[in-house]
């Protein structure tokens, strides 16, 4: 497993979903996974360290797991099948380590909130990652690429995708 961290939160231009960047520490590969707008949201309002006066549902999880006595000790993104991403809480009481399935998105947010290291497959990073690059080459003057949304691609399909998609193709989302 390879330490990642939220690189950025954008919106895909192309399927106007919102995407997390997870960016691997002290190198350039990158781990972008679509995601739902409410848990966008979650993590942008961490990100900005905007708190409201009770809880929301992703700060609701940290205290439940603190009140019990435990701690959220790191997330891993764990694989990807029929692009669906997987991922795992590590929660720590004591002596005692468990696992609970989550989805990476809801983990990803109770991470930053709990800061949680987070952690993702070399293999993912591997083969479905692109780097965070000025422009391409092979795109015309002047303008993007249009590119297919990534959904129901196939693997290369999709690899060929994300090493053509410019950071700036993606919008910044805002809550």
């Amino acid at each position: 497993m390879i330490k990642v961290r939220v690189q950025s939160l954008g919106l895909d231009q192309n399927t106007k979903s919102p995407v997390v960047i997870l960016q691997e520490e002290g190198g350039e590969r990158v781990l972008p996974i679509w995601i739902g707008p409410a848990e966008a949201s979650a993590i942008a309002m961490e990100l900005a360290g905007m708190k409201f006066a009770r809880p929301l549902t992703h700060d609701l999880f940290p205290q439940l797991i603190r009140g019990l006595g435990a701690t959220v000790t790191r997330v891993l993104i764990t694989r990807v099948e029929d692009n669906t991403y997987f991922a795992e809480l590590v929660i720590q009481r004591g002596e005692e380590l468990f696992t609970l399935d989550a989805r990476p998105s809801d983990s990803i947010a109770i991470a930053l909130r709990t800061r949680a290291e987070l952690f993702a497959g070399d293999e993912l990073l591997t083969n479905a990652s692109f780097e965070m690059v000025s422009g391409d080459p092979d795109a015309p003057e002047g303008g993007g690429v249009e590119l297919p949304p990534p959904m129901g691609l196939g693997p290369e399909q999709l690899k060929e995708y994300l090493r053509r998609l410019n950071p700036e193709d993606l919008g910044r989302f805002n809550p």
